[in-house]
C-alpha cells in the first residue's frame, strides 16, 4: 500500500489517479473492462483520489468511474470537475455563473450514481463571471452537503487568494512537471502560504516523459497530442534529447525514465499528490512504484541539469486551448 498525503485537510493516497484517459483525449477507448479492472487495482494499492470530468467523453468518463467504484465507494476519494466549454473549431471556453455550477454538480452526482462528491474543481476559471460568485455557489454545494472540499484548477495566484477568501480552497489541480514548471514562481507558493494541497495532472509529460513516444506518428489519428506543439515536428527532437537523458539517469537507478519523472514531482513536497492517468494495470503499477523512489540531493542536481525548467521546446497548448488556462 502507498503511504498518505494531506491535500488541505483531506487525507488521499500520495498518488491519484487520472482517470480521462480511460474514455477521451488519447486515442482508442474501448475497453471499459479493463479501464475498471485498473480502478480497482489502484484502489488495492491505496491510490484513493480518483480524478475525472464533466467534459472527459464529454460524460462517459463520470460514468465510468461511477461503474467501477459502485461496491467500493468507502474506499475512494472520488474527484471531479465542472467549467470548461467547447466552442467552434474546439476552442476552449468556461463557464462559472452559480446556475451553472449546481446544474453540473447534480449531473455530474448522477452520472457518477453517488450522493456525494469529496472534491470538486472549478476546471477554468471564467473571465466573464467573477469567482466570487462562482465559489459562492460552491460554497452552497458544500452547506447542502452534496460535495465536501472543493478545488480549483489552472487557475493564477491571484485568483486562488480570491476564490480562497471566499471557502477554503483544499486542492490545487494544475499541470506540473519536469517539462511544465509554469507554477513554480508565484502558484505554489500562494497555495503553501494559504495551506492548498497541490494536484499536478500530467506528471508524465501527457505520457512523452516515458520515452514511448518518439514520433508523432506513434500517436492514434485522433489523440489529441497530435495538436500540441510539444508533439510537432521540430519541436519533438529537441523534447526527445531531454528524455533520453533521463532515461540514462533512470537506468542508473534501475527505474524507468517515467518513473524516475513522477519521482522528482512526488520529491517537490509532502503536499503534492499527482495523478498520473492510465488506463492499464500494468503502468497503473509502474506508477505507484515511482513513489518509493528517494531522490537524494545528487540525484535531483542531475535531474535539473538533464531538464531545466527552460530547456522544452513549444508551447504547452495551442492558442485555441490556451486561452482558458491560467486565469
Amino acid at each position: 500500500m502507498i503511504a498518505t498525503r494531506k491535500l488541505g485537510k483531506l487525507t488521499v493516497g500520495a498518488q491519484g489517479l487520472g482517470c480521462m484517459g480511460m474514455s477521451s483525449a488519447y486515442g482508442v477507448h474501448d475497453n471499459d473492462d479493463e479501464s475498471i479492472a485498473t480502478i480497482h487495482r489502484a484502489l488495492d494499492l491505496g491510490v484513493t483520489l480518483l480524478d475525472t470530468a464533466n467534459v472527459y467523453g464529454p460524460e462517459t468518463n463520470e460514468r465510468l468511474v461511477g461503474r467501477a467504484i459502485a461496491d467500493r465507494r468507502d474506499e475512494v476519494v472520488l474527484a471531479t470537475k465542472f467549467g470548461i466549454v467547447w466552442g467552434e473549431g474546439g476552442s476552449m471556453g468556461a463557464r462559472g455563473d452559480a446556475a451553472y455550477v449546481k446544474q453540473c454538480a447534480d449531473e455530474s452526482l448522477s452520472r457518477l450514481g453517488v450522493d456525494h462528491i469529496d472534491l470538486f474543481y472549478q476546471h477554468r476559471v471564467d473571465p466573464n463571471v467573477p469567482v466570487e460568485e462562482t465559489w459562492g455557489a460552491l460554497s452552497e454545494l458544500v452547506q447542502a452537503g452534496k460535495v465536501r472540499y472543493l478545488g480549483i484548477s489552472e487557475a493564477s495566484a491571484d485568483t486562488i487568494r480570491r476564490a480562497h477568501a471566499v471557502h477554503p480552497v483544499t486542492a490545487l489541480q494544475s499541470e506540473w512537471s519536469l517539462w511544465t514548471r509554469d507554477i513554480e514562481t508565484e502558484i505554489v507558493p500562494a497555495c503553501r502560504e494559504l495551506g492548498i494541497g497541490i494536484v499536478p495532472f500530467s506528471p508524465l509529460g501527457r505520457g512523452f516523459l516515458t520515452g514511448a513516444i518518439t514520433s508523432a506518428a506513434d500517436l492514434p489519428e485522433d489523440d489529441m497530442r497530435r495538436r500540441l506543439p510539444r508533439f510537432a515536428d521540430g519541436n519533438l527532437d529537441q523534447n526527445l534529447a531531454i528524455v533520453e537523458t533521463l532515461r540514462t539517469l533512470a537506468e542508473e537507478k534501475g527505474v524507468t525514465a517515467g518513473q524516475l519523472a513522477l519521482a522528482w514531482v512526488q520529491s517537490r513536497g509532502d503536499d503534492v499528490v499527482p495523478i498520473p492517468g492510465t488506463k492499464r494495470r500494468t503502468y497503473l503499477e509502474q506508477n505507484t512504484a515511482a513513489t518509493e523512489i528517494t531522490l537524494t540531493t545528487e540525484d535531483l542536481a542531475r535531474i535539473e541539469a538533464a531538464a531545466p525548467a527552460d530547456s522544452v521546446a513549444g508551447a504547452r497548448y495551442p492558442e485555441e486551448l490556451a486561452r482558458a488556462a491560467g486565469k
